[in-house]
């Protein structure tokens, strides 16, 4: 094990501490998940294939489907790092019951705000790149200028560089809600050039979806806005970045949007079939060609897509295009659909991944863990001794308790493995024998004929 730990990749303290800190609270690490990335290789290439596709122009929309803690929020990260790394631009947001895809009220354009405040780039990996977008396409055009002997100080530089803004923009005015867009856009560049942080503010708070009235938009802006970012049309602007984005010098936008359950929870029956229209036509935009350089990925547990009461597949147009056909055999896999079910990771995987853990944990605090190799795939036996958890086991469980071991050898040197796992298997024994023994409790009155008074 020390030599092991000696030949691995140095990760830099920063990531690892919180990517540690996050994996033993049972939260997916913002930072640092190829670290820890193990198996998940099918559906890696599938999802790389997507951005493929979105930089040649296209639309991409995938389910990744899980039970919580399968790992539906880590391959989303994961994918996000790799999209950035290939240079698109990410957005992500986690529903929740006060931001959804459709609703009054302000939950609908919730989420935009969310997804633009986590807006992403290789050079602003942690959101907030909004602002350095554009100030980077400015820059590039700036550049592009001075090629042609165009400088800053030429009389003739301003009005270049509105031909060159205003030939992109132009195209944007044709696509619903382009006008507007492109028009504060335009207020924002020329409040660049002019150093106007109060005009530049304003425009950023538009395009954000922070305005709630048309007439407060104006006034911040000072020029007339026909419309504001507002809950019925937020995902017509994610389409216009998606193309903006493009015209930038970048590959695409891949937008993430996680804890789709709680859609599926929504009780009103109405408010739930708004929210998966809004799914619909997203579905049809990406396939159909209608929203070119747009990816979606969108993560939920089994009962948000299956349920055929409250889950997508009660709503009849989504479950003729998500379910399974009658073909998808068990035993065979297919990652071409929109829909890709994430499987339990092999006992080997899980395996890798501990020895995984065990290393990262012994650089983050320059110790050398009190384990062994055989210990370890003890650990994972015990893990998969409980009901069930052969097909029901998660890495998020299982990690949890694997650092929990990790932290009481580490702080109490006395301590060892054999006692650790010995006291809590001869707990879990007596719980089950006294189980048992228990008598069964009625769980409800059976009244039979005898039993009635006439």
């Amino acid at each position: 094990m020390a030599e092991q730990i000696q030949d691995a990749v140095r990760v830099p303290r920063r990531i690892l501490n919180a990517l540690l800190a996050s994996v033993s609270a049972g939260v997916v690490p913002r930072a640092g998940a190829p670290y820890i990335a193990i198996g998940r290789t099918d559906e890696i290439s599938a999802l790389l294939g997507d951005l493929e596709s979105v930089n040649d122009g296209g639309g991409s929309m995938r389910f990744l489907i899980g039970r919580y803690g399968s790992g539906k929020s880590f391959l989303m990260q994961l994918i996000r790092g790799y999209a950035l790394e290939r240079d698109f631009i990410t957005a992500d947001a986690d529903l929740s019951p006060e931001r959804r895809l459709y609703g009054s009220g302000g939950s609908g354009v919730a989420t935009y705000r969310e997804l633009m405040k986590n807006l992403a780039s290789k050079a602003s990996p942690d959101g907030g790149a909004l602002p350095r977008l554009i100030a980077r396409w400015i820059g590039d055009m700036q550049a592009e200028l001075a090629g042609e002997s165009i400088l800053p100080e030429d009389e003739r530089f301003r009005a270049a560089l509105n031909a060159k803004i205003n030939t992109v923009l132009r195209e944007m005015e044709f696509l619903v809600g382009g006008f507007d867009f492109a028009s504060v856009i335009t207020a924002y560049y020329r409040a660049y050039l002019d150093g106007d942080d109060t005009r530049m503010s304003a425009c950023l708070r538009w395009l954000r979806g922070e305005f709630a009235t048309k007439t407060e938009a104006r006034g911040a802006l000072g020029m007339p806005v026909s419309t504001i970012i507002d809950d019925d049309n937020w995902y017509d602007y994610l389409k216009l970045w998606a193309a903006l984005v493009r015209h930038m010098g970048y590959r695409g936008l891949v937008v993430f949007i996680d804890e789709c359950v709680n859609l599926y929870k929504i009780s009103h029956r109405i408010s739930r079939e708004n929210n998966y229209e809004k799914i619909l036509s997203m579905f049809n935009d990406t396939l159909q060609g209608r929203a070119p350089g747009l990816a979606l990925i969108l993560g939920g547990t089994p009962q948000f897509l299956e349920d055929s009461r409250r889950g997508l597949f009660s709503y009849e147009a989504l479950r003729s295009r998500l379910c399974d056909s009658r073909f998808a055999l068990e035993g065979f896999k297919n990652l071409i659909g929109p829909v890709i079910r994430l499987r339990r990771l092999s006992n080997d995987e899980l395996l890798a991944l501990i020895r995984r853990i065990t290393v990262l944990y012994a650089q983050n605090y320059n110790w050398t863990p009190r384990i062994t190799e055989e210990e370890m795939v003890q650990f994972l036996g015990i893990c998969l001794d409980r009901a069930g958890a052969d097909a029901m086991i998660t890495p998020r469980e299982m990690l949890r308790d694997y650092m929990t071991i990790l932290n009481i050898l580490m702080q109490n040197e006395s301590a060892s493995f054999a006692d650790i796992v010995g006291t809590v298997t001869l707990t879990a024994a007596a719980d089950s024998a006294e189980a048992e023994e228990a008598p069964a409790a009625p769980t409800s009155q059976t009244v039979t004929l005898d039993d009635l008074v006439f």
